[in-house]
């Protein structure tokens, strides 16, 4: 990709406050953290090869949110971003042609993220669920692999959420109502305003009360064991009998990761009865969804979310639910 001047909006990264470290592993997998500075100085753009027209770069896409949200919403304070990046793009210069890779100089090198997720932590705006710090939080995805590049410029998409981050277990916690999955525009002035729309329709309390909500209900083992062989089978469903299931986006290695916390997570782990709350089961899912790539990470965090609220409503209501009644 041909490396490109942007105008760029200037973040003095020396007056924001340092995030909680431990909220870094809001993602794992295969992914690196990096800085805002690393995104601006050391990776080039990449363009639409067509017509060269720039692409909204990463560092752009984290620092005008910034910018967004302590402009129009002053009562939120920002800490510095939390960046994660994947799939690394690597080239060198035309002075480096037939140059051994062990030899290039790091001005011959050239390198951007195919994906890049990142957070910022709201300071001060923390609240307790269920026994649990929650911390507001902001973040999104960006990824190259869901744009054309060999075409022309077109509309480039961007996914955005405001939610919480379970402190305990740095887990994310998003509504679909503080979601939005993919945000079409054509400059960074279009992006601002989809982002400014989502957060301030964001409803907090709805999404605390669904959460706290969770607590009031419990799966004994026998009930856990049955919603994991369903969500096994749920796996190998044709299309028409998924589409009168609920929608599951967990993965079957994830379904281990869950069933191995089910016995050995000391926080959200099963009781001495073995007993397990949808809470619980709940950051379980979305503990084992940090290890899903960068460009699906946030669909799956918002799915677990839905997957536990079915479950509750099913409960309160005493409705049958094939994924925990074993008479359906």
């Amino acid at each position: 990709m041909e490396q490109v001047i942007e105008s760029q909006h200037i973040i003095n990264e020396n007056e924001l406050v340092e995030p909680d470290l431990k909220a870094n592993n809001f993602i794992g997998g295969k992914t690196e953290e990096v800085t805002l500075e690393h995104l601006k100085q050391d990776c080039i753009i990449p363009v639409f090869s067509k017509d060269n027209e720039s692409t909204i770069s990463h560092y752009q896409f984290v620092s005008e949110i910034q910018d967004l949200i302590e402009t129009a919403i002053p009562s939120i304070k920002l800490t510095k971003p939390l960046i994660k990046v994947s799939h690394t793009i690597k080239g060198r210069t035309p002075s480096a042609i037939g140059k051994p890779a062990k030899d290039l100089e790091d001005d011959e090198k050239t390198i951007y993220y195919e994906r890049c997720a990142f957070i910022f932590q709201a300071i001060g705006r923390s609240e307790i669920v269920n026994g649990d710090k929650l911390n507001l939080t902001i973040g999104g995805v960006r990824a190259y692999n869901q744009e054309n590049l060999y075409s022309t410029k077109s509309l480039e998409k961007f996914k955005v959420f405001i939610g919480y981050q379970n402190m305990i277990c740095t887990n994310l916690c998003i509504s679909t109502d503080g979601f939005a999955s993919e945000i079409k525009v054509g400059s960074v002035h279009d992006l601002k305003e989809h982002v400014l729309d989502l957060v301030q329709n964001f409803d907090a309390s709805r999404l605390l009360g669904m959460m706290e909500r969770m607590s009031k209900f419990k799966l004994n083992e026998q009930e856990f064991a049955h919603f994991i062989g369903k969500l096994r089978i749920y796996n190998h469903l044709d299309k028409t009998a998924k589409a009168k299931l609920p929608k599951v986006l967990i993965t079957d290695s994830q379904i281990n990761h869950v069933v191995r916390s089910y016995i050995k997570d000391s926080h959200f782990g099963k009781d001495e009865n073995g007993e397990i709350s949808l809470w619980q089961l709940y950051n379980l899912l979305t503990d084992a969804n940090k290890a899903s790539y960068i460009d699906n990470n946030l669909e799956r965090n918002v799915n677990a979310y839905e997957l536990m609220n079915e479950l509750g409503d099913s409960l309160l209501y005493e409705d049958p639910n094939w994924f925990v009644h074993q008479f359906i």
